[in-house]
């Protein structure tokens, strides 16, 4: 671990310096390299999903876990997109001169070495991989071990191509020891390691922020919520509600509480139901809506859990307030949507909801790096600082002062 930390820093100096062009012609090959090795991929990806079934896997982990020559020509597109995307690096973020006629450029540089802990989907890996390349840094990623055969397949295809530029391995990497102790030994590497970036469960999440000593990035759970107001286009609402959740239950911008203006209820909550009965959803409604519709009583523990599942909870509140107070309580800041037809109450709404992404009329499924045009996202950060919401190329760099002189002294 030591010598392939060591490694990874010494390989940091070298793609912080490379040229735009180099970077999207190295990224282009990856995209080839991937496609032209799909059989070895999928290959590999048999050997996870046949441990995956017989460790009983949920089927939306499954669903995450699974690659076909469709996602990982998916992966290639990708990488692609991300080859193309305005380099990041080197822009010019502010400029001015001073009262001494100092010249001072504020200008964005990498981050460095970047450790990205994720889960189960393997496509991270080359998302990962050539977000932080594009941005000059070094990715160290260290995967689900129910995605162990695929990663270490998509890395290996990555690597190579690296080497057949004479650019080091080290750049795109998998973290040597996978274990639990590597991981401790790793979030603490801060003379090596610049940023962690923990995605997946709750008791991932919590363990890097509580242990690490390196700066962390949290991409914590999606509790997200879609709350119908008395106004909105009860059609709309209802196609929106059901693409929120129910076209892929199992990701982090997937509904988990619908949230729904009581006056309006008596119409409405009937037609919902039927909706999600037609996609086999299980509700979890409230007392309220137990008078209206016969469904499964929710606790308050089900309004505050991120079901990556087929389920769904259900809370009838009394306006816009109590729908923000409810929200405040239980969201995660991850994703929350509005439906309405009211402006002043979806402005209120954008407005008053601390979330990274705030949506009006709109599937809160759309907080994703590629909706956002960024090609892919590290993840969905959580935090204010200094990433928020799906984190790209841009989010990968900081910056630095770069200052001009003709021989000023201060006096």
């Amino acid at each position: 671990m030591q010598e392939f930390l060591e490694n990874a820093k010494k390989s940091s100096a070298i793609i912080a310096t490379l040229d735009s062009a180099k970077k999207k012609e190295v990224l282009n090959a990856m995209a080839d390299a991937l496609e032209s090795n799909a059989n070895f991929i999928i290959e590999q990806n048999s050997i996870d999903m046949k441990n995956a079934k017989e460790s009983n896997l949920s089927s939306a982990m499954v669903d995450r876990l699974l690659l076909n020559e469709k996602r990982v020509k998916d992966m290639a597109t990708s990488l692609r997109e991300i080859a193309a995307l305005k380099e990041p690096v080197g822009r010019v973020l502010d400029g001015w001169w001073t009262d001494d006629k100092i010249r001072i450029e504020k200008v964005s540089v990498p981050i460095g070495v970047i450790g990205v802990i994720y889960e189960s989907r393997p496509n991270v890996t080359a998302d990962v991989g050539a977000l932080c390349f594009k941005s000059g840094n070094v990715a160290i990623l260290k995967g689900g071990k129910e995605a162990e055969y695929s990663n270490r397949a998509i890395a290996k295809v990555l690597q190579n191509t690296l080497v057949s530029f004479n650019l080091p391995k080290e750049i795109i990497s998998l973290l040597p020891d996978s274990s639990r102790e590597g991981v401790a030994y790793l979030i603490k590497q801060e003379n090596y390691v610049d940023l962690i970036v923990p995605r997946g469960g709750e008791a991932l999440i919590k363990y890097v922020s509580s242990n690490a000593t390196v700066p962390v990035v949290k991409h914590d759970k999606g509790l997200c919520h879609t709350y119908i107001e008395e106004s909105a286009n009860l059609d709309m609402a209802i196609k929106i509600a059901i693409n929120a959740k129910c076209q892929r239950p199992g990701v982090c911008n997937a509904m988990e509480t619908l949230l729904l203006d009581k006056s309006i209820a008596k119409e409405a909550l009937p037609r919902i139901k039927e909706a999600f009965d037609n996609y086999h959803t299980e509700l979890r409604v409230d007392s309220q809506s137990l008078e209206i519709i016969e469904a499964k009583e929710a606790t308050d523990e089900d309004y505050d859990t991120e079901y990556l599942a087929n389920i769904l909870s259900i809370k009838l509140v009394d306006g816009l307030n109590e729908a923000i107070e409810h929200i405040s309580k239980y969201g995660s800041g991850h994703s929350e949507a509005i439906i309405t037809e009211n402006y002043t109450k979806a402005e209120e709404f954008l407005n008053r909801v601390d979330a990274a992404t705030v949506y009006v009329n709109a599937s809160t499924r759309f907080t994703d790096g590629g909706a956002f045009g960024f090609g892919a996202e590290v993840g969905i950060s959580t935090n204010k600082l200094h990433a928020r919401g799906p984190m790209g190329i841009n989010e990968l760099t900081t910056y630095k002062y770069k200052i001009y002189g003709t021989g000023q002294i201060r006096e």
